[in-house]
């Protein structure tokens, strides 16, 4: 049976995009990239040949990228 192996993205949406952006780069080290997010690499813990990627994404409050759905997160 397969397994998880890492998550795919993590994306949320802010009232103060630039800000909150700035405090992730600021405080955080985060390489917060002009798209407004940064991908993230890894290798998989048993076999460090695999390697796999997470994007990691902030968004306006009033954006329509997780519609239908009213969540102000999506995990991947």
């Amino acid at each position: 049976m397969g397994r998880v192996t890492g998550v795919g993205g993590v994306f949320f949406k802010a009232r103060d995009k630039a800000a909150l952006l700035a405090w992730y780069r600021d405080h955080l080290g985060i390489d917060v990239q002009s798209w407004g997010g940064t991908v993230f690499d890894w290798r998989d813990a048993t076999d460090p040949a695999k390697e796999g990627s997470t994007a990691w994404s902030i968004f306006d409050a009033t954006a329509k990228k997780f519609d239908p759905s009213p969540a102000p997160f999506m995990i991947n």
